[in-house]
């Protein structure tokens, strides 16, 4: 089942509500059981808070996807965990393909763009390419959570039906054993 899945990776409640930086933005909003429950809801939910964020182009994704989650009241570590998805190695692709994606909705011509986490970058390159640039992550930021979310209930649903039939299987050996 997915619950045991996640349970083994989770953190200790009280070590999340007890950490420093954690505490120093948040407060008293982390003892909302809510955000370290395994549910459906709250793992879907999270999934589509930290697939979603992981397009923000900024670099505060983490407080991002924590604010909204805490905000959603869905899980806050699969939230944040889900964000590491972008880190220095995937993010060069992922936001060219962003910046394809927003070049092909507003029908523009696509320019070579090469990478680079610099200001510098930051003030020539993208000034002249952030429009299409950011349209894509938001299109892939949609696309990616809608899609994270509606997987997650889907197996979710699949694996609480299997396990339901292994539950109806057992009883009915147990009844003809007796």
């Amino acid at each position: 089942m997915p619950k045991k899945f996640f349970k083994r990776w989770m953190p200790d409640n009280e070590k999340l509500r007890a950490h420093p930086h954690l505490n120093k933005v948040f407060g008293k909003l982390l003892h909302d059981p809510n955000l370290l429950h395994l549910n459906r809801r709250s793992v879907s939910g999270a999934f589509f808070v930290g697939l979603f964020m992981a397009f923000v182009p900024f670099p505060t994704q983490m407080i991002f996807a924590a604010g909204v989650a805490i905000w959603l009241r869905v899980n806050l570590p699969i939230s944040v965990g889900l964000v590491w998805i972008t880190n220095p190695i995937t993010i060069p692709p992922m936001f060219y393909f962003a910046y394809k994606v927003g070049a092909w909705t507003l029908n523009s011509p696509l320019t070579d763009w090469h990478f680079e986490l610099s200001w510098e970058w930051l003030s020539t390159e993208l000034a002249s390419k952030w429009e299409p640039f950011l349209l894509g992550c938001l299109i892939c930021a949609l696309v990616s959570g809608t899609t994270g979310f509606l997987l997650m209930r889907l197996i979710w649903r699949i694996a609480i039906g299997l396990q339901w039939v292994a539950r109806k299987k057992h009883r009915c050996s147990n009844n003809n054993q007796s």
